[in-house]
């Protein structure tokens, strides 16, 4: 029973406690209800029991023992399972989810941050870590991101059982706040395909970002070591390894595209008419990135009317070696290969040369007319010609293996790809070519309307561009892909040797054979509201021939995602390789015909009759020295 506040020691032996809470039981029937306890076997009768035993505290002990119960109701079953068993129900998760589950907690983060899933990832996507020769002294990996093994989760054993503001609650705060503060700029960047990073506002030539507020840094971040990571390195070293850190670079990679795909740039030339000091004197005809495997540099090779080759620095813009003295014609075509560079020249030679010795190793003369391509790989080098051949040779031998003759006009391009080869002819028609036996094994007829004029092939796909100012995108075994003319779809494509393969599982291709695609929607025909497109309205077919060429278009790149074209028109359009929609339109730096063009996934240089060479830069202000470009 109660006392009253006037009741002596005697009547009262624990005075001094408030009247919320007494130590001992209230009355007899708290007494009873706890000897029932002993003698309770169902879970019903002890639920029942404690219920009555929390009605008959003060409603003040009952919020302490809802704080107290809470952890209890939270139960993390993944938490609770072993981290190998974690990480495999982690594995299926695509990366925006991992994001998103770095937020629930210090262990989930831990989990969420591990390399070994960010590894798959870029596995998956064919993204590989490249050493940087030059690397961040950055300082060590946060607390949650080193955790690797299953004895590393000792710290976060039992997580939510004290709701005390200690060291372990305040590291718990910074990681969710690190993790939350990362989904959301990474949000901000899937919606705008804009970094995080601001573009410089001295360049000659930029296209602002859609929303400049995701490039400042969030008013809530703290200064810790856990966004570190993201800061711009204080001291680089030539001796520092730089452990390979899969989640940064599939961010990255994811940012790059992110930037095309907002058409977010920063345009810089490394040479115009004159300048610098002995660069080309005259139209620049071909180039190409090449990154050095021993020192991981990259520089850009560049060939010109003036018959030389020459390599500049991309970090200072100019030239580093000149290769001279070995055509005696326009250098129309260069590939460079693991340490080799060969040209290709309308004096009808193909020189090999090596780069790490500076010396020339072979000149092939068997083109009886000017040798208009030449590629080549760790196995053959392949070239073709006005004389309307494709050669073979062994490399690095380059022993002759085969005289591929079955073009009717000028093969202008040629492509290899493992096994086989492409080439595409003024004759309009594509053929593909077994390397290993010289075999023809299909042609495309009528691939264009007009001559094609450049070729590239990543097996299964070949991506074409022509004079008719179109392109072309195809699977070899489905026939598959996209164009950006409306015309091939009333055109017959002859396909000899050998009937349609199957469609290669997993292709990348979702629409139908020879459908042709709006490049500013990415709508086939059959998706749009009129039933084909040369029967659009006027405005339509207007906005269409806004998007695509208006001149022959001389240069293609094939990447993983994206399709990059250079035409006479004086403008690059950067094309998405699924959907053939038209993602970027690079104009303002070219005052001549386009020559060439390449693309490594960060940027886009380009060539021409100009004599400027255009950096068309998407990775302005992100690091990317352990991105294998």
């Amino acid at each position: 029973m109660h006392t009253n506040d006037n009741a002596g020691p005697s009547t009262h032996p624990d005075e001094g406690f408030g009247d919320d809470y007494d130590a001992a039981p209230r009355n007899n029937s708290e007494l009873l209800l706890l000897s029932r306890a002993k003698e309770m076997t169902s879970e019903e009768e002890c639920e029942e029991l404690a219920y009555k035993l929390l009605v008959s505290l003060p409603r003040s002990r009952l919020a302490t023992f809802q704080r107290r119960l809470a952890p209890l109701l939270q139960f993390d079953v993944v938490g609770t399972l072993p981290a190998e068993v974690s990480l495999q129900i982690f594995s299926h998760l695509p990366f925006t989810s991992l994001l998103t589950c770095a937020l629930v907690s210090r262990r989930w983060r831990a989990l969420a941050d591990d390399q070994t899933l960010w590894k798959q990832l870029c596995a998956a996507e064919g993204w590989r870590w490249r050493q940087p020769s030059r690397v961040h002294a950055f300082e060590g990996p946060s607390r949650v991101g080193r955790v690797q093994g299953a004895s590393a989760w000792e710290d976060d054993e039992g997580m939510g059982d004290s709701d005390e503001e200690d060291e372990g609650a305040e590291d718990e705060e910074d990681s969710v706040e690190a993790a939350r503060s990362e989904w959301t700029q990474m949000q901000a960047e899937l919606d705008s395909g804009f970094a995080s990073m601001s573009i410089a506002s001295s360049s000659r030539v930029s296209v602002l970002p859609r929303n400049p507020a995701n490039d400042k840094p969030s008013s809530t971040s703290r200064s810790k070591s856990r966004t570190r990571h993201n800061s711009a390195p204080a001291v680089l070293s030539d001796s520092t390894f730089m452990r390979p850190d899969y989640k940064r670079l599939y961010q990255t990679h994811t940012r790059l595209a992110n930037r095309v795909r907002a058409g977010s740039y920063h345009l810089s030339t490394i040479q115009t008419r004159g300048g610098p000091f002995n660069s080309h004197t005259t139209t620049i005809y071909c180039l190409q990135l090449y990154t050095y495997p021993s020192t991981g540099v990259q520089v850009l090779f560049t060939g010109s009317r003036d018959e030389t080759v020459r390599e500049w620095n991309l970090a200072t813009g100019l030239v580093e070696r000149v290769i001279e003295g070995v055509h005696a014609g326009s250098v129309l075509s260069i590939c460079v290969h693991n340490g080799y560079l060969a040209s290709a020249g309308s004096d009808r030679r193909v020189a090999v040369w090596d780069l790490e010795r500076n010396a020339l190793v072979k000149v092939i003369t068997d083109h009886e007319d000017s040798v208009l391509c030449v590629r080549m790989d760790g196995t053959r080098l392949v070239s073709c010609s006005k004389d309307r051949t494709v050669r073979t040779y062994s490399f690095p031998e380059l022993e002759p293996q085969f005289v591929l003759g079955a073009h009717r006009a000028a093969v202008n391009a040629v492509s290899i790809s493992d096994t086989l080869i492409v080439s595409g002819s003024g004759d309009r028609s594509v053929r593909l070519w077994d390397a290993t036996t010289g075999k023809l094994l299909r042609t495309f007829e009528n691939h264009h309307t007009r001559g094609i004029a450049s070729i590239d092939f990543m097996a299964p796909f070949v991506v074409s561009g022509s004079s008719d100012k179109h392109l072309r995108l195809f699977d070899i075994l489905s026939f598959g892909g996209w164009s950006t003319s409306p015309e091939y779809d009333h055109v017959h494509h002859g396909h000899h040797h050998h009937p349609p393969a199957p469609a290669l599982p997993g292709s990348a291709l979702a629409v139908a054979t020879n459908a042709s695609v709006c490049p500013t929607c990415g709508a086939s025909p059959s998706t749009q509201s009129t039933p084909s497109l040369p029967t659009q309205s006027p405005r339509s077919q207007r906005q269409r021939a806004s998007c695509i060429h208006a001149d022959l278009v001389r240069s293609v790149a094939l990447g993983r995602e994206f399709v990059v074209s250079g035409s006479y028109d004086l403008t690059i359009k950067i094309w998405d390789r699924k959907t053939g929609a038209l993602v970027a339109d690079l104009a303002g730096g070219h005052s001549g015909r386009i020559f060439c063009v390449g693309f490594d996934g960060a940027k886009v240089v380009s060539c021409g009759e100009d004599q400027r060479i255009c950096v068309w830069d998407f990775g302005a202000g992100v690091d990317t020295s352990f991105v294998q470009l």
